[in-house]
C-alpha cells in the first residue's frame, strides 16, 4: 500500500472550489442542454430531436401517422439520452391546440384535454409532422446549418433549425433552469411577420413603431388581456406582467342570471376551476352561486354559473375573478439561449436576431445552391464539348484499353477536368439524340441564370433582405390566423380626464351598494313643503341611502364604517339611464362586501394645508393630514384605528379657513369647539374624544366644519322637519363636552338625522328619503331660527317613510321648473 501511496501523484482539492466547479458544469448542462430555448428556431433541445427524428423516419404531413412510441423510442435511441415519459409529454404538447398557437406535431388519439386529462400511453397514438413543423425543417439538407455529435458521438444531430417560421414568439415557450426561468407568451403569426418585415425596411424601428404591428400576446385559448403597461414592459425590458381574465357572456332567465364562460386565461385547468367555483360557494366565500355546470363540447368552452334569485352578477363576477383562476397573472420572461449563453431579450432583440437567422440560413442556401449550380453547370459544358465532338470521342473510348486510358484520352485531347471526362463515359446512347442535345442547352442556360440569380443574392444586401419578406410573406399566407385573445386597456391605466368635460354631477348610492352619476341640472327646485323626485329605480329590498355633488374631474374618497380609505375619480363612476340602478360600487373599488361607506369626500387636491377629519359613532374625533392619503392602494389604506364597538359615522375636509367643529347626536345636542383643539395625528392613530353623551342610548350622527360665527347651519329630523340656525347660536366651549341643545325633538320631529354647514347664498339643499325620493329646496327661503326650536315642514312624507340623509348642492342658474318628473 505505501509503495502505491508513494508511486501516485496525490493533488489538495478545495472542496468549496470543486463543488462550485461541478454545480456550475450541472447547471450549464441543465440550461443549456435541457430546460431553455434556443432564440433562434425557439426550441428546447427535446422539441428540436423530436422534430429531427419524425424528419428521419420521414412522418410529414402528407405522409401516414406513425406510433408514438416509434418515434419516442428514436428520440431516446439516437438523440436524447433521457426518459421516455420526458420525451412523450413533449411530443403531446407540441400536438394540444390549448398550449401551442401553432401545433408542430399533428396528433391522431388522445392527447390529453384543457381540463387536465393526461394523453393516451404512447402505444396507443399516432402522430406525424404538421406544416409547420415542415417550414421548420425547410432546407436543412442545404448546409444551412451546423450539426453536432449525438450523446455517444455516432450520429449528428442540428445544433439549430433553419425555421423560416418565427417560432419562439409565436408558440413562446416556458421552462425553468438552474436559479433563471423563461416564461415566453405566444403570440399571432400575422402580427409578428408584419413586424419582421417593418423592421427588415426599417432597421432602426423603436418599440412603439413595433407594438404598431405585435400589439400584444395572443394565446391559444383566448381570454382577455386587461392593462397595455405590463405588456410595454416586458417587451421593452424582458420582464413584466399582465393580467388575464376569463372572456364570459350574461344570460338572463326569468328567475336568475346566469354567467357564461367562453374562454379562459392560458394554461388554467378547466375541471379544477370549476371544482374551485364549487367550493368557494360552498364554503360561502362566494356568495350568490346556485350551481355550476361544464356544459363544453367540441363546438368550445362553455362553463355555466347559475345565480341565486337575488344575486347581483357584477358582484359574483367581480368575486370570481379575484378569488378564482378567472383571473391570472402572467409573469413575462424573454429568457432565451444564444450562442449557448442565456440572456432576457427585449422584443426587438429577438425580432433582429431571427432577422440575423434567416439572414445566415439564406446566405448558407444560396452559397450551396450555387457551388451545386456551377458543379452541374461545368459537367453540363463537358457534355456540350462531348457533343460538339462526338465522332472523335467515341473514337477515342473505342480505342481505349480501359476507363483510365479513355479518361485520360479525353483530359488530354478536349482539355476537360475528370468530372466532365467521368460525366462524359457515364453518358447514355439516348442523350446524343437531337432532343437530348436540346435538353442540355436549355439546362446550361437555365443554370446560367441561376448562377447569376444566386451570385446577385451574395452580393445585395437588398436582394437578399427581399427574399427573406418575400418568404415571410409565403409563411403568412399558409399560416394566417385571426387574434383569439382581446386586449383592453386596464381601467386603472387609462387617462382619459382631459377628455372628460368638468362638470356638475349628483352621485347617488344605494342601501346594497349600487352606485351612478347624473347630470346635477336634472334636478329642478321645488318650494318647501314639495313631494320630490324619484332619484332612482332600485329592487324591492334596496333603497336610495345617499348622495353627494361633485365634478367629474373630481377625486372621491370612501370611508367605509371599519375605518378603510379607497378613492376614485368621478368620471369613471357611471352615468345611468334614468331608469337604471346603477353599477356595483365593488366593482369600481375593492372593498369587502361587509363594509359600508359612511362618507364620500371630494378634493381636487391632496395638499398639505389641508387635514382630514373623522369622526365615530362613539364621539371620537381624529385628524391626520391630507397629504398622508395620496397614495391610495388599490385595495385601500387604514384611515383611522378604531375601538372594537365602535365604527365610523363621517369624515370631512378642513381647510386652512377652517375654525370650528361641531359635532351632533341622534338625541339631538351639539358640540362646538375649536379645531385647534384637535391636534394633528398619524394615518393609523384612533384619535381622540371630541363630545361626551348626556344619555347612554345617543350616539353621533354627524359632524361639520365652520369657518365664522356666521355660518349657517342646517338641521333635518327624520320626519322632515328642519331649520337654519347661526353658528353663533352654539356657544363655543372645550373639546370632550356633553353639548347643547340643537334642535327641540317631539313625535313630530322624530329623532336628528344630521347636520350641514352653510357659508353662502349660493346653496340648495337635498333630501333623500328611505323610499328613494329627493326633493330640492332654495336654502335661502327657509327662515332663520334659534337654537333651542323644532323648525318648518320641509317635505311631505307618507306613512312609515322618513329621511335618511341630506346634502347640499350649487344653485342653478337656468330655471328648470318646467321639467317633467322622470326615474333617474
Amino acid at each position: 500500500m505505501e509503495d502505491l501511496l508513494n508511486n501516485t501523484d496525490i493533488i489538495d482539492v478545495n472542496i468549496e472550489d470543486s463543488i462550485t466547479d461541478s454545480y456550475l458544469d450541472y447547471s450549464m448542462s441543465v440550461i443549456v442542454g435541457r430546460a431553455l430555448p434556443d432564440a433562434k428556431d425557439g426550441l428546447k433541445p427535446v422539441h428540436r430531436r423530436i422534430l429531427y427524428a419524425m424528419n428521419d423516419l420521414g412522418v410529414t404531413s402528407n405522409s401516414a401517422y406513425k406510433k408514438s412510441a416509434r418515434i419516442v423510442g428514436d428520440v431516446i435511441g439516437k438523440y436524447h439520452p433521457h426518459g421516455d415519459t420526458a420525451v412523450y409529454d413533449a411530443l403531446v404538447r407540441m400536438a394540444q391546440d390549448f398550449s401551442m398557437r401553432l401545433e408542430l406535431v399533428d396528433g391522431q388519439g388522445n392527447f390529453g384535454s384543457i381540463d387536465g386529462d393526461s394523453a393516451a400511453a404512447m402505444r396507443y397514438t399516432e402522430a406525424r409532422m404538421t406544416k409547420a413543423a415542415e417550414e421548420i425543417m425547410r432546407d436543412i439538407d442545404k448546409d444551412t446549418i451546423d450539426f453536432i455529435p449525438n450523446y455517444d458521438d455516432t450520429l449528428k444531430e442540428p445544433e439549430v433549425m433553419p425555421t423560416r417560421i418565427p417560432n419562439l414568439l409565436i408558440n413562446g415557450s416556458s421552462g425553468i433552469a438552474v436559479g433563471m426561468a423563461t416564461n415566453i407568451p405566444t403570440h399571432r403569426i400575422d402580427e409578428v411577420i408584419d413586424a419582421l418585415i417593418y423592421l427588415i425596411d426599417n432597421n432602426n424601428a423603436n418599440l412603439e413603431d413595433i407594438m404598431e404591428f405585435i400589439v400584444g400576446p395572443d394565446f391559444p385559448t383566448g381570454g382577455i388581456i386587461f392593462g397595455r403597461n405590463g405588456i410595454k414592459e416586458a417587451y421593452e425590458s424582458g420582464k413584466g406582467k399582465i393580467k388575464i381574465r376569463a372572456k364570459t357572456h350574461i344570460e338572463k332567465t326569468k328567475q336568475r342570471d346566469i354567467i357564461v364562460i367562453d374562454e379562459l386565461p392560458y394554461q388554467v385547468n378547466k375541471a379544477r376551476l370549476v371544482e374551485q367555483i364549487n367550493d368557494l360557494a360552498k364554503e360561502k366565500v362566494i356568495d350568490g352561486v346556485y350551481e355550476v355546470r361544464d356544459e363544453s363540447d367540441r363546438d368550445g368552452i362553455r362553463v355555466v354559473i347559475e345565480l341565486k334569485k337575488d344575486a347581483m352578477y357584477e358582484i359574483v363576477l367581480n368575486h370570481l375573478f379575484k378569488t378564482t383562476t378567472m383571473e391570472i397573472t402572467f409573469g413575462i420572461i424573454l429568457l432565451a439561449i444564444n450562442n449557448k449563453e442565456p440572456k432576457v431579450f427585449t422584443l426587438l432583440e429577438l425580432l433582429h436576431l431571427f432577422l440575423n437567422h434567416r439572414r445566415t440560413i439564406v446566405i448558407r442556401r444560396s452559397l450551396f445552391e450555387l457551388e451545386k449550380a456551377r458543379a452541374r453547370a461545368h459537367i453540363l459544358e463537358g457534355l456540350k464539348i462531348a457533343l460538339d465532338n462526338i465522332d472523335a470521342v467515341i473514337k477515342l473510348i473505342r480505342s481505349s484499353s480501359d476507363t483510365q486510358v479513355a479518361k485520360d484520352g479525353l483530359i488530354q485531347n478536349f482539355s476537360l477536368s475528370e468530372a466532365q471526362a467521368k460525366a462524359i463515359l457515364e453518358m447514355r446512347l439516348q442523350r446524343l439524340t437531337g432532343l437530348e442535345r436540346d435538353k442540355i442547352e436549355s439546362e446550361y442556360k437555365q443554370l446560367l441564370q441561376e448562377i447569376e440569380y444566386l451570385s446577385a443574392i451574395l452580393k445585395s444586401q437588398d436582394k437578399l433582405n427581399g427574399i427573406i419578406k418575400d418568404e415571410l410573406k409565403e409563411i403568412k399566407d399558409k399560416f394566417s390566423t385571426e387574434r383569439k385573445t382581446r386586449i383592453e386597456d386596464d381601467y386603472e391605466t387609462i387617462d382619459i380626464e382631459d377628455l372628460i368635460p368638468n362638470e356638475s354631477v349628483v352621485v347617488t348610492m344605494s342601501h346594497r351598494g349600487y352606485v351612478k352619476r347624473v347630470q346635477l341640472k336634472v334636478y329642478e327646485k321645488q318650494n318647501r313643503g314639495g313631494k320630490g323626485k324619484i332619484s332612482g329605480n332600485t329592487h324591492d329590498d334596496d333603497f336610495i341611502e345617499s348622495f353627494f355633488i361633485a365634478n367629474t374631474h373630481d377625486t372621491i374618497m370612501f370611508i367605509t364604517n371599519t375605518g378603510q380609505l379607497y378613492w376614485l375619480k368621478v368620471y369613471k363612476i357611471p352615468e345611468a339611464s334614468r331608469t337604471a340602478i346603477g353599477k356595483a360600487v365593488v366593482n369600481l373599488i375593492n372593498k369587502e362586501q361587509s363594509e359600508r361607506i359612511m362618507a364620500t369626500i371630494t378634493t381636487t387636491d391632496f395638499n398639505d394645508d389641508k387635514s382630514l377629519v373623522f369622526f365615530t359613532k362613539k364621539g371620537v374625533i381624529k385628524r391626520t393630514n391630507l397629504s398622508e392619503y395620496k397614495n391610495i392602494r388599490s385595495n385601500g389604506i387604514k384611515a383611522i384605528n378604531l375601538d372594537n364597538d365602535d365604527e365610523l359615522i363621517t369624515a370631512h375636509i378642513a381647510n386652512p379657513q377652517t375654525k370650528d367643529v361641531l359635532i351632533a347626536t341622534y338625541k339631538g345636542y351639539a358640540l362646538r369647539f375649536p379645531l385647534e383643539k384637535t391636534r394633528e395625528q398619524g394615518r393609523v392613530s384612533r384619535g381622540v374624544t371630541g363630545i361626551k353623551f348626556k344619555f347612554k342610548d345617543d350616539f353621533v350622527v354627524g359632524a361639520i366644519m365652520l369657518e365664522n360665527d356666521d355660518d349657517k347651519i342646517f338641521s333635518v329630523s327624520e320626519l322632515g322637519i328642519g331649520k337654519q340656525t347661526l353658528a353663533k347660536e352654539y356657544r363655543l366651549t372645550n373639546r370632550a363636552g356633553k353639548g347643547v341643545i340643537a334642535m327641540k325633538l317631539t313625535e313630530k320631529t322624530g329623532n336628528l338625522v344630521n347636520v350641514l354647514s352653510f357659508n353662502n347664498n349660493n346653496l340648495d339643499l337635498m333630501l333623500l328619503t328611505s323610499s328613494g325620493k329627493i326633493i330640492r329646496v332654495e336654502a335661502d327661503k327657509i327662515r332663520d331660527t334659534s337654537r333651542n326650536t323644532s323648525g318648518v315642514k320641509l317635505i311631505s312624507l307618507d306613512k312609515k317613510d322618513k329621511v335618511v340623509h341630506i346634502s347640499q348642492c350649487q344653485k342653478e342658474e337656468k330655471d328648470l321648473d318646467d321639467l317633467e318628473e322622470f326615474n333617474v
